[in-house]
């Protein structure tokens, strides 16, 4: 540092100079660079796990929706050349498409790769049209006969839905690779003949009632969890903290049990014959041949989901409510306010941010909840994750699936991006 001195003393203009030779700025640049890289580094396996178990799973949700390339990995020529069709100016395509067609049908039947057969385009087909699924396995067996034209006379002789020209429509709207075909279905909506989207019959909407049904529950449930959880977190933060202490073990000690256990303990205390119901019979509250049903429906599913989310509400109220001195509300007691009138203007605004902050978490949790919903809900207590899971292990129609998660994705991040604009995310607070 001695250098740096006597440079600064015959010429104050001059850049400091460390003992090493290396201007002192430099060196502080270089000092600061390495310790960012060094952060960075350490940063690196959350950043990694982050993006494989969120961003990549999350990415390919967001691509199979929109991309299934059924059609054209095993007809190839014939998703090629029906493109060039114009379905307004005739019923179906021309004789080049339908020999496409026959060839790539015959060449189908001799592959036996998996995903890559004629049972998977008819299964594809079968998700537009219903009752279609069966007809290209015994088209394929028809076709492998076929030696020669006219081939358009020979596919539409073989069974009266291949002379249905919404059919050929179809197969030249799945034979693109990419298509919006999943979203308009988890829209309840379809393709009529002139190729227009239109609402499906009211008896086949499925998809948008359900929505509006999680989004109700979830609200509904959020708002239960808060009646309850707020006067218990009021206990818990003004009781001493030995007795506080032991009712927040009985809080967290449904987390010390299995999910699945909370789940099905309902189902033995709900059902008609359950524990609730036979106290109500035995205390003449209803008659033994009125049992309420209060399970595989909608009260069951409220009810087994607010005592499990119950907790992440109670959690975030008290850790806040703990905050709050109790002098604050004896002295506004002091000054004259009631109890009412102090608690509102006073108590109350001080844990809005805990409010929030409950009421955030219960609600996203709610609103993708799965186990509960499926063991308690029955057909009138189930949300669309329900529907999601079904269609990724039932029906195999992941693009459905992964089109009604983006859907519900879009949905929790537009009310995330209300939550923010009204109440504002800088406010939350979790103590």
């Amino acid at each position: 540092m001695a250098t740096a001195a006597h440079d600064l003393t015959s010429n104050p203009s001059a850049p400091l100079i460390a003992d090493d030779g290396v201007p002192l700025k430099q060196k502080l640049a270089r000092t600061t660079r390495r310790q960012r890289i060094r952060a960075f580094m350490l940063t690196v396996p959350l950043l990694a796990f982050l993006v494989i178990t969120f961003v990549f799973p999350i990415g390919k949700m967001l691509v199979r929706s929109v991309n299934n390339p059924t059609v054209a990995n095993v007809l190839p020529n014939f998703a090629t050349a029906i493109q060039s069709w114009d379905e307004t100016s005739s019923d179906y395509p021309d004789e080049a498409v339908f020999e496409a067609f026959v060839t790539d049908m015959q060449a189908a039947r001799k592959v036996r790769e998996i995903g890559k057969t004629v049972a998977n385009v008819g299964v594809r087909v079968n998700y537009e049209i219903p009752g279609t699924g069966s007809l290209f396995k015994s088209a394929s067996r028809k076709l492998a006969k076929v030696e020669e034209g006219p081939y358009k006379e020979v596919v539409l002789d073989l069974h009266k839905k291949w002379n249905n020209p919404l059919l050929w429509q179809t197969l030249k709207r799945v034979s693109n690779e990419n298509t919006a075909t999943f979203y308009v279905a988890a829209l309840d909506r379809t393709y009529d003949i002139d190729g227009n989207v239109v609402a499906k019959k009211e008896e086949l909407q499925i998809y948008v009632n359900i929505f509006w049904r999680t989004l109700w529950l979830s609200a509904l449930i959020t708002g239960i969890c808060l009646v309850l959880a707020y006067p218990v977190s009021y206990l818990l933060s003004v009781l001493p903290l030995k007795t506080s202490n032991l009712l927040m073990i009985m809080v967290l000690l449904p987390f010390w049990t299995s999910l699945l256990v909370r789940t099905t303990a309902w189902i033995a205390i709900l059902q008609s014959n359950g524990i609730i119901n036979n106290i109500l019979v035995w205390a003449n509250v209803i008659g033994d041949d009125s049992r309420p049903q209060m399970i595989y429906n909608q009260t069951g599913t409220i009810i087994a989901m607010v005592h499990i989310l119950l907790p992440f509400m109670v959690l975030p109220l008290f850790s806040v409510m703990k905050t709050i001195p109790p002098s604050y509300m004896r002295a506004a007691r002091s000054m004259g306010g009631s109890w009412a009138y102090s608690f509102r203007r006073i108590y109350l605004p001080q844990t809005l941010p805990g409010v929030a902050a409950g009421t955030l978490l219960v609600f996203i949790l709610a609103i993708g909840y799965y186990i509960t919903p499926a063991l308690v809900g029955g057909q009138d207590g189930l949300l669309i994750s329900n529907l999601i899971a079904f269609h990724v292990r039932s029906s195999g129609n992941w693009s459905l699936a992964a089109a009604l998660g983006t859907l519900l994705l879009v949905v929790i991040l537009v009310l995330y991006w209300l939550y923010n604009k009204f109440i504002g995310v800088d406010n939350l607070k979790f103590g």
